[in-house]
């Protein structure tokens, strides 16, 4: 970048934090240009698992999350990013362009930046042990902040979250794409993308939460008791793809947010991705006041528990691209 910008260095480690963020099968749909005084990110439409998201509504979702981790990134590094998304109307795959000045970090920029590395997507069985309200609320006021509602669910709402999550995973194991693309993604011992068979639970007929079947699940996390996650639902005023990548930068805040107070988390997206679903959940779990884009599993792991392997990540350089629009740049 240019003379008073962030060099190289300072830019490919803020990229290599940002690609630590989560995506639905680890697919990993963002693709990077660095220009002469902006940074921007792009949906790659290649990594769409048609199967699982043909609306592209999980990859926009997965790039927002990816596009708030360089945000933290660079505030640790100190360089507070001015975003402007959606910036070219006639290519709606240019989701974001990035522009940077000088900040000071603070001791919260610190400690979310060293948290995107802890991230983890936790499928185990979570602890009795009950979350304080300050710490939902946090997560609440974090996620408001980029224009998403978090939402959390009741008695009633957790029932309908349950069932449509089953009802879901029901269809799926009738779909053959689906299961095709969900096998092709998962059980890889040796790979950049997809979910290793080290960090996917076998799930069990008796489990409250239907969990996507990864290929060759590593075990059932040992777990005997009930999983008592609460269940948080991440929502926003419309369902566009400006308010899904927002959408996605709030997620990312929750995420850091919860893992930073050390709380484990695990993103649910399967009933979501069914629409009949989607509107069943905005109907009775949202009252039809905000559309919903994801589903959080939250919760304190048992103290036994194990750390889990971190999924693997594609290097930097396999996701920049040259760029080449110098009036963008």
């Amino acid at each position: 970048m240019d003379h008073g910008l962030p060099d190289d260095s300072t830019v490919n480690t803020a990229l290599a934090l940002a690609v630590r963020a989560p995506s639905v099968h680890n697919v990993q749909p963002w693709r990077w240009r660095v220009g002469a005084r902006s940074i921007h990110l792009y949906l790659d439409p290649a990594r769409t698992p048609t199967g699982t998201d043909p609306d592209q509504r999980d990859l926009v979702l997965s790039c927002g999350a990816a596009l708030h981790h360089l945000r933290i990134a660079f505030a640790a590094l100190g360089w507070s990013a001015v975003v402007h998304r959606l910036p070219n109307p006639a290519d709606p795959n240019h989701l974001a362009a990035i522009e940077l000045v000088r900040h000071r970090p603070t001791s919260l920029d610190a400690a979310l930046s060293a948290t995107i590395s802890r991230r983890q997507t936790d499928r185990r069985h979570y602890s009795s042990w009950p979350i304080p309200h300050g710490y939902l609320g946090l997560v609440t006021e974090r996620a408001a902040t980029l224009g998403a509602i978090v939402t959390q669910a009741g008695d009633r709402p957790r029932e309908v979250l349950v069932e449509t999550m089953r009802t879901a995973a029901a269809r799926h194991a009738d779909d053959p794409e689906y299961r095709f693309e969900l096998v092709n993604r998962s059980g890889r011992h040796s790979s950049d993308d997809g979910v290793p068979t080290r960090n996917a639970c076998r799930a069990r007929p008796r489990d409250e939460l239907s969990a996507r079947e990864f290929a060759a699940p590593a075990s059932a996390d040992g777990a005997h008791e009930p999983d008592y996650a609460e269940l948080l639902v991440i929502s926003t005023s419309a369902d566009n793809r400006l308010s899904r990548l927002r959408a996605g930068e709030a997620i990312s805040a929750v995420l850091l947010t919860a893992t930073n107070i050390g709380l484990a988390t695990c993103l649910l997206t399967e009933p979501l991705e069914l629409a009949d679903l989607r509107r069943r959940v905005r109907h009775e779990v949202l009252d039809d006041i905000a559309q919903p884009q994801a589903i959080l599993r939250v919760g304190w792991l048992p103290t036994s528990a194990l750390s889990l392997p971190m999924t693997p990540r594609r290097s930097v350089a396999d996701v920049l691209d040259p760029f080449e629009s110098a009036a963008a740049g």
